[in-house]
């Protein structure tokens, strides 16, 4: 995966998006996600596999986080690399990431080859990501914070003023964010929690 000039910065897809390729008789209906977690990915594929009982197939390729290290191609039965690494292929030429493409095939009764498996896989995964907006999304650090209850405003106002994602919260009498901070805000962000009185921080490896 070619990696942005900004370090802090990556590109995905802003929404999901389908797109239907035939070839001889076989029918390939791609499926562009945008996707946080693996967990998240996973879940997108058995809701497909139960939508598309029927298919022959369901190919995928996905790449998540911004090292270029988490990824997986699967040809589900097709020949080996017929499927999985064109998709990845297909990804991977627009520099995005958090991205995954779900391929499902219906057999037309004609046999394509590995040299028609190829083109009708990378055909269908570009026409699904043609049709979604590409954005740019801050590279965020995720962190734990916890804090007493009468500290909320104080919190709260410093993730609103940097635009931090709060991912998850337990607001009782002592309270706890899971929350992503902008990598190039990041130092900011942590000098104004740790002024704020008994607001502990932890970075969630």
């Amino acid at each position: 995966m070619t990696t942005t000039t900004d370090p802090t910065f990556y590109f995905t897809i802003e929404k999901p998006g389908m797109a239907e390729f035939k070839e001889r008789g076989s029918k390939f209906i791609a499926y562009a996600y945008p996707i946080e977690t693996v967990d998240t990915f996973k879940k997108l594929l058995q809701n497909l596999k139960r939508e598309h009982a029927k298919a022959v197939h369901h190919c995928f390729a996905y790449r998540v986080g911004t090292d270029g290290n988490s990824f997986r191609v699967s040809d589900d039965g097709e020949p080996s690399g017929t499927a999985g690494r064109p998709i990845l292929w297909q990804i991977d030429s627009k520099t995005i990431t958090n991205t995954a493409v779900i391929v499902v095939r219906y057999f037309g009764g004609t046999l394509l080859g590995v040299p028609g498996l190829i083109n009708a896989y990378k055909t269908a995964t570009t026409l699904a990501l043609q049709v979604v907006p590409v954005i740019q999304k801050q590279i965020e650090v995720r962190y734990t914070i916890h804090f007493n209850y009468t500290q909320m405003n104080e919190v709260m106002m410093v993730m609103k003023q940097y635009n931090c994602t709060v991912f998850s919260q337990e607001l009782q009498l002592f309270c706890h964010i899971n929350a992503g901070i902008a990598k190039s805000r990041l130092q900011e962000v942590l000098y104004r929690l740790k002024e704020l009185q008994q607001v502990e921080v932890e970075k969630i490896k």
